[in-house]
C-alpha cells in the first residue's frame, strides 16, 4: 500500500519539529530575502508558513485523504505564500533548495519511522513511500514556481504599465500649452501607451497646443513613426495643434520613406524655437 496511517500519524506528531530543525539548519550567511532576515515578525511568519506546509504533506500518507484534497490543500497553500511579499523578493533558487532540504527531512523520516517500527516493511513498500514523497514534492515545487512565475509576471507588467506613463509625461506650459518629451527607445507597445497617455492627459488639461520633442529619441522603426504622426492627426480631432520639435535625420528619413505629409504640419528645430515663434505670434 502507498498509504500508512501510522506513518501519518508519526510524522504529524513531528510536524512543529520538523519545522525548528529545519530552520535550525538554515544557512542565513548562503541566503537571502525571506530565509536571512532578522526580522521577528518575518521568522515567525516563515516558521508558521513551514508548519502549514508540512501539515498538509504528511496527509501525503493519511487513508482518508484524497487526492482531489490533497492538491486542493496544497493549491490554497502555495497561492498564498507564493503572494506574499518577503517570499516575491527572494530569488527562486533558494526557494527550491528549501523545498529540496525539507524534502530530505521527509525521506529521512520515513527511515526513522522503519527503524523504530514494530512492524517488518518490504524494501518494495519503504521505496513505494519514498517514491510517493518525491513525486508529491515535484507536484508542489513545480505549482510553486509556476504561481511565483504568474506573480512576477504580473508585477513585470504593472511596473512596464508605470514606465510606460512616467516615460510620456504631460508638462503644462501655460494655460493651454503642454510639452511631450519623449526620450529613449520607442517600441511599438510603448508608441501605442503614449498615444493613449497623451490624448487622455492632453484632453484632462484641456490642452490647445502641444509641443512634442522628439530630440531625445535616437531610433524609431517605421511602425513607431507611423504611430506617433497618428497621434497627432488624433490630437487634431479633439483640437490640439501640435508642433514637432528636435526631429533627427534618420528619423526624418524614415517618416518620408513611409508617406508622412509635413506640409499642414508645425516643424521646428528646437522647443526654444517653438517657444520663441509662439511668444511672436502673442
Amino acid at each position: 500500500m502507498h498509504r500508512n496511517n501510522q506513518l501519518y500519524y508519526f510524522l504529524l506528531e513531528r510536524a512543529r519539529l520538523l519545522t525548528e530543525q529545519w530552520y535550525e539548519a538554515l544557512n542565513k550567511d548562503n541566503s537571502s530575502g525571506v530565509y536571512a532576515s532578522d526580522d521577528p515578525e518575518v521568522v515567525e511568519m516563515v516558521k508558521k508558513q513551514n508548519y502549514e506546509f508540512h501539515l498538509r504533506f504528511c496527509r501525503v500518507f493519511d487513508k482518508s485523504c484524497s487526492e482531489a484534497e490533497f492538491l486542493s490543500s496544497f493549491g490554497e497553500w502555495i497561492r498564498t505564500t507564493s503572494s506574499e511579499q518577503e517570499h516575491q523578493r527572494t530569488p527562486i533558487h533558494l526557494i527550491l533548495r528549501e523545498f529540496f532540504n525539507n524534502q530530505e527531512q521527509y525521506l529521512n523520516y520515513v527511515k526513522e519511522f522503519v527503524e523504530a517500527s514494530h512492524e517488518t516493511y518490504s524494501p518494495e513498500t519503504i521505496n513505494r513511500w519514498n517514491r510517493k514523497i518525491i513525486d508529491n514534492f515535484n507536484y508542489v515545487i513545480l505549482a510553486f514556481a509556476e504561481q511565483s512565475y504568474k506573480y512576477a509576471e504580473e508585477r513585470l507588467a504593472a511596473q512596464k504599465e508605470m514606465i510606460h506613463e512616467l516615460s510620456s509625461p504631460i508638462i503644462s506650459l501655460s494655460e493651454d500649452l503642454a510639452l511631450l518629451p519623449l526620450v529613449g527607445d520607442i517600441d511599438t507597445d510603448r508608441a501605442q501607451k503614449v498615444m493613449e497617455n497623451t490624448l487622455q492627459q492632453c484632453s484632462n488639461q484641456r490642452v490647445k497646443q502641444l509641443l512634442i520633442d522628439l530630440s531625445g529619441v535616437l531610433i524609431i522603426d517605421t511602425m513607431v513613426a507611423h504611430q506617433i504622426f497618428q497621434l497627432i492627426q488624433a490630437l487634431k480631432l479633439i483640437g490640439v495643434t501640435c508642433t514637432l520639435s528636435g526631429i533627427r535625420p534618420e528619423i526624418a528619413q524614415t517618416a518620408i520613406q513611409i508617406g508622412i505629409d509635413f506640409n499642414n504640419l508645425s516643424v521646428v528645430s528646437s522647443i526654444h524655437q517653438a517657444l520663441a515663434q509662439r511668444h511672436l505670434l502673442q
